[in-house]
């Protein structure tokens, strides 16, 4: 199994969008950060924030993760690129392979997909955050490499 990053068409995106929305919504509903009744907007208005021109806002680099054998979708990957204290950096936003084929490898070669394509727009460094209660997500990247770099805690009482 190998897959490729493909850059995303405007119907994807669409798809992409919705996802993300919701998926981002539930994280921080889930980490108690967010109210359910306004979560959604919450993420709607992140969205627009982060991605103000959609599918072509300057610096945001949205694939599909394609498996290369079948040419099936099997997640996607979304990161922004800035110019940093020493270079340009990457921070990713979003990297989600589908329910059915999580747990096979598609999110390793994801992610050393991405370094790949980071490497070739010569990014210096990428950085993400992930939830805590993420262990699966937190676990692959340090399979690959990622360092903690801060911890934020907290305690419902």
């Amino acid at each position: 199994m190998m897959i490729k990053l493909v850059h995303m068409d405007e119907a994807t995106f669409q798809f992409f969008l919705s996802q993300s929305t919701s998926d981002y919504a539930s994280d921080k509903i889930n980490a108690g950060a967010w109210d359910p009744e306004t979560a959604m907007k919450q993420s709607a208005d992140a969205m627009t924030q982060s991605l103000p021109d959609g599918l072509h806002t300057e610096g945001a680099y949205i694939y599909s993760v394609v498996e290369i054998s079948s040419g099936t979708q099997v997640g996607y990957v979304w990161f922004n690129v800035k110019e940093g204290r020493s270079g340009r950096e990457a921070f990713i936003y979003d990297i989600y392979i589908f329910e059915p084929f999580q747990g096979k490898g598609y999110g390793k070669q994801a992610m050393l997909a991405l370094e790949e394509e980071a490497r070739a727009l010569n990014i210096i460094r990428i950085g993400l955050h992930v939830f805590g209660q993420n262990k699966r997500a937190f676990e692959l990247y340090q399979k690959v490499g990622y360092s903690v770099t801060d911890i934020t805690m907290s305690k419902d009482l």
